[in-house]
């Protein structure tokens, strides 16, 4: 356990972000998982689906949980995935 004042706050500021993020990420991982679905199985609109995960991966990217790299590799293979599907 840190006994520095600043190692302290460092650790909590820390617990914080990490929370966060988890949960943002944890919201990320479901829509691609959700999209995902849509897309391959019989879905009312797998459109939405995809939209709101490409949504969803551009808020992680601008909170700096998500390399925007990565988002980008998935968006691209969900686009890929709806167009070709019938």
């Amino acid at each position: 356990m840190a006994n520095i004042r600043s190692a302290i706050k460092r650790m909590k500021q820390n617990e914080k972000r990490r929370l966060r993020n988890r949960a943002v990420l944890r919201r990320v991982r479901s829509a691609v998982k959700e999209a995902r679905a849509a897309v391959s199985g019989p879905s009312s609109d797998p459109r939405a689906a995809v939209r709101e995960a490409i949504r969803t991966l551009d808020k992680a990217v601008t909170k700096g949980v998500v390399h925007r790299n990565t988002a980008a590799r998935k968006k691209s293979a969900l686009a890929r995935k709806l167009a070709a599907s019938p």
